[in-house]
């Protein structure tokens, strides 16, 4: 049995689907596919089938590449990821594998799919089924199943079509134990190149893996906590970290620093101070990043710092709390202060995440927003248009506002693949908000203060230095204009 877990092609080539706001970043960042490795390996450790995990974004494949790949291969099952903006690309890229290879079956996996599973399957004739959410023991249920004969109604956690209808089977139980899971760096030696992958805010090359799922806060935009996670945080045990971080720094000598892709890393302080003293104890080399809260207090970063920590990723959003708390953010704008504050103090550096065009915003809130984040003045900072995506519910709210120009999922990106806005406002459109993210961005990266400081940092580390001009070449065309 040849099992295939495919991130598909893309026009644009530098598309990341397991991102949190898929697209084509203008800073050439470039996500492992992350979830459907972490599918791959638990399939490769609980099965004796050929499993292979293709990554035709960093291959770097035409739709016809990727088929004259496959005819080496010859697969039995090609679990095709999904992502809102990447829909139709990933539907045609499904019907051009059923047609090479008729007796193959395609399933669809990935945000998408699972929040419009009907809608998917009567656009694409040539998929099989949609395997709903956390598809990793779904997809190895349904290979066992094909190789044994049997009904693939009988699989929980799907949708396929039957007598003319679309059947959802039962819901699958989510996996509580984390640990079960092979390391997903793991799955990266042995299929990807870290060189395929780069992240601007981190050293290269780098690796990303995942320490929880879920979350326990409430976001209302938050992608993959709602539509693949059920709301559900569980975590990975500390000793389960710390010997992942292990593995990295002893069997892949290249990577230079480690993602902790979590929603939310810092989620509980208890499993955060022993990882981080697991760390400590063992002599970690790796430098990591991790997203947090602005909740989180000094002595817990300066403890990060003696782990490894070398940035932290926050979602500001918002410099009006009355946006904040239109969002279910559950923070307050003044706790950001404190927070750079104390990130500064333990010597951490601060990716600062803001949202333009939130429920109640203003021209006069978002440009409160942009001097937020100047005061602010984190070590980076991003400025994306609110974008609403399927099984969250913040696109529900834009749906019966009659706020959606458009479900053209395409319209979801620019022609050029980057973040767009569909979502207009009462007398605030989607591309106005779109635009002015672009102002913003040019406001906080074109200080002379920041200019300078930028310039100071990297004659102080080399390792720096390296990172804020393969950055800076990526990122500058789009400060101009």
């Amino acid at each position: 049995m040849n099992i295939v877990y495919l991130n598909g092609p893309y026009h644009k080539l530098v598309y990341s689907r397991s991102s949190r706001s898929p697209a084509v970043t203008k800073s050439g960042t470039v996500y492992y596919p992350m979830w459907l490795a972490y599918a791959a390996g638990l399939a490769q450790q609980r099965t004796d089938f050929n499993i292979r995990l293709l990554d035709a974004v960093a291959l770097k494949l035409s739709v016809s590449d990727l088929v004259q790949l496959l005819e080496d291969i010859k697969p039995d099952i090609v679990f095709c990821d999904t992502s809102t903006p990447s829909i139709n690309e990933d539907i045609e890229t499904a019907q051009a594998i059923k047609t090479a290879f008729a007796n193959c079956k395609v399933v669809m996996v990935g945000t998408h799919a699972t929040a419009l599973p009907e809608e998917v399957l009567a656009a694409a004739s040539g998929v099989d089924a949609v395997a709903l959410g956390e598809y990793d023991e779904t997809a190895i249920d349904l290979a066992e199943a094909l190789a044994a004969g049997r009904d693939w109604t009988e699989v929980s956690g799907i949708a396929l079509r039957q007598d003319g209808a679309v059947l959802r089977t039962g819901q699958r139980q989510l996996i509580e134990d984390l640990d079960s899971f092979p390391f997903v760096s793991e799955v990266y030696k042995r299929h990807l190149s870290v060189r395929d992958y780069f992240f601007a805010a981190a050293k290269y090359p780098m690796v990303m893996t995942i320490t929880s799922r879920g979350c326990p806060h409430r976001c209302s935009w938050c992608l993959y906590p709602q539509v693949m996670h059920r709301g559900k945080y569980r975590m990975r045990s500390s000793d389960s970290v710390a010997a992942e971080f292990a593995y990295i720094a002893s069997e892949m000598p290249d990577v230079r620093e480690v993602g902790i892709e979590d929603d939310l890393f810092t989620g509980s302080r208890k499993r955060l101070q022993e990882t981080c003293e697991k760390l400590i104890a063992q002599g970690n080399r790796l430098p990591f990043w991790c997203d947090t809260r602005v909740d989180l207090d000094y002595e817990t970063m300066r403890l990060m710092k003696a782990a490894g920590c070398r940035l932290l990723i926050a979602g500001f959003e918002s410099g009006s709390q009355a946006v904040l708390d239109r969002i279910n953010k559950g923070t307050q704008a003044e706790q950001a202060f404190d927070f750079v504050q104390n990130a500064k103090r333990a010597n951490l550096l601060v990716h600062g995440c803001f949202v333009l065009g939130n429920p109640g915003e203003t021209p006069e809130t978002m440009a409160q927003t942009v001097k937020f984040a100047t005061q602010l003045d984190p070590d980076t900072a991003q400025f994306f248009p609110m974008i609403v995506y399927p099984g969250t519910s913040m696109y529900s709210w834009a749906e019966s506002q009659g706020a959606l120009r458009t479900k053209d999922w395409r319209e979801w990106l620019t022609p050029g693949g980057m973040h767009n806005s569909v979502v207009d406002l009462p007398h605030l459109p989607g591309e106005q908000v779109r635009d002015y993210c672009d102002r913003a961005r040019r406001e906080f990266y074109l200080r002379k203060g920041y200019v300078w400081k930028k310039i100071k940092q990297s004659l102080s580390d080399a390792q720096e230095a390296k990172r804020n001009v393969k950055a800076f070449c990526r990122f500058a065309k789009h400060l101009v204009g």
